[in-house]
């Protein structure tokens, strides 16, 4: 004879302000615990046989539910496969039901009344918010998930000196919910009431997908020279560019720094990945070369005018670094401050010692190539000849 053993299911069942599914009010109503929220636990009808177990603290919570022997509910903000509980359960052994109700992120579109195909959503709670709001200095349109300490006025103070306008949903699911527009500036200066998410936009007509969300890699990297305005060669080239950014590891959540940006071919490129990126250089015809060249692929690249490293004090730290102008002194500076990762190119022999020392020093694994590319060119009879180009020294720290 076989014995098989009875599994028990943990409902967990959204909660949005709107009537729950027949079926999941019948759980809740054979309940005998109930978890969730404090608000969550007042707002509905808790059978009087149930055990109360407020998630403040969920650890508790989560062992309470898997010592409960008896039909258990967890009560969960919006969708609690999205972002939420479902997860956390599950990766404590937990089998569970889930009747999901409207996420706070539609919820937060439709108060706006936006689409949200085009939408990159992001967390910023109980995470490390740097890489959520990297996401909002890259890409035109994304949602963030909120949490104490990093809320709106965090997210539009980060935002600061980027051109994006900001949509706060506040108090989602309740009576007295709102969606209010503001700029970095106005949001960073007030208080919000949770629960929030905010919706970071930029200017412009939203494009029609096929894939949400939206896949931001480029189907082509290390572009010819002549797809990029330059000024007389002034360019890092096409061999070199397409190393560089296999070292840079360009992502969405992350900020590039491309110093000494000329053209900015590494800049948008970067940005084409969907980081997030400052361009920097000191001659100010170069930096309006720099934004032509994003304006031209779409792309958001903040443009700072100033030498290296006395402009960079302010700018938001960060994760990757191109150093195509400014010497050893420059590398050590930006190797300071802790970057995954430090690309530098070269076209003088004699800097390579003092670069690889300062990314050395500074704890990175070190490594480096001399590119000499020879292209294709052709003859007069339609033959093929081999066409060098200067070479190029290429040092990248990794950590």
């Amino acid at each position: 004879m076989v014995t098989r053993m009875v599994t028990r299911v943990v409902t967990v069942i959204g909660v949005d302000g709107r009537p729950l599914a027949s079926w999941a009010a019948a759980r809740l109503a054979e309940a005998t615990l109930v978890a969730g929220a404090a608000r969550h636990l007042d707002a509905l009808p808790i059978p009087r046989q149930a055990e109360r177990v407020v998630l403040g603290n969920v650890t508790a919570g989560v062992r309470a539910l898997a010592g409960h022997d008896g039909p258990a509910v967890v009560l969960a903000s919006g969708d609690p496969g999205f972002f939420g509980l479902v997860r956390l359960l599950r990766e404590h052994g937990l089998d569970v039901e889930v009747a999901p109700a409207v996420s706070s992120v539609a919820a937060a579109f439709g108060l706006a009344g936006l689409n949200w195909d085009d939408a990159v959503v992001v967390s910023a709670h109980g995470r490390d918010p740097r890489r959520a709001v990297n996401a909002c200095r890259a890409l035109a349109k994304v949602a963030v998930l909120t949490a104490p300490g990093a809320g709106p006025a965090e997210i539009g103070a980060a935002l600061r000196g980027w051109p994006r306008r900001l949509l706060v949903a506040e108090r989602l699911g309740a009576a007295d919910q709102r969606v209010t527009p503001c700029t970095p500036e106005e949001a960073a200066g007030r208080e919000w009431a949770g629960p929030s998410v905010v919706l970071c936009l930029a200017d412009g007509p939203s494009p029609r997908g096929w894939a949400a969300p939206p896949n931001p890699a480029p189907e082509r990297w290390g572009l010819p020279e002549e797809r990029f305005e330059h000024r007389d060669g002034m360019i890092t080239k096409a061999e070199v560019r397409a190393l560089a950014l296999a070292h840079l590891g360009p992502r969405v959540g992350d900020l590039v720094w491309d110093l000494g940006c000329g053209s900015g071919s590494v800049a948008v490129e970067a940005a084409r990945f969907g980081a997030a990126v400052v361009a920097v250089d000191r001659d100010p015809a170069q930096c309006d070369r720099t934004r032509r060249n994003a304006a031209a692929y779409g792309v958001e690249v903040r443009v700072v005018h100033g030498a290296a490293p006395g402009c960079l004090a302010g700018l938001p730290a960060p994760d990757a670094v191109f150093v195509g102008g400014g010497g050893p002194g420059v590398v050590s500076h930006v190797a300071a401050l802790g970057a995954r990762a430090v690309v530098v190119a070269l076209a003088a022999v004699d800097r390579l010692p003092a670069v690889r020392d300062a990314l050395a020093t500074a704890s990175y694994e070190v490594g480096g190539v001399s590119l000499a590319a020879s292209r294709f060119g052709a003859l007069p009879d339609g033959a093929t000849r081999l066409v060098a180009a200067n070479p190029v020294f290429l040092v990248w720290g990794h950590r």
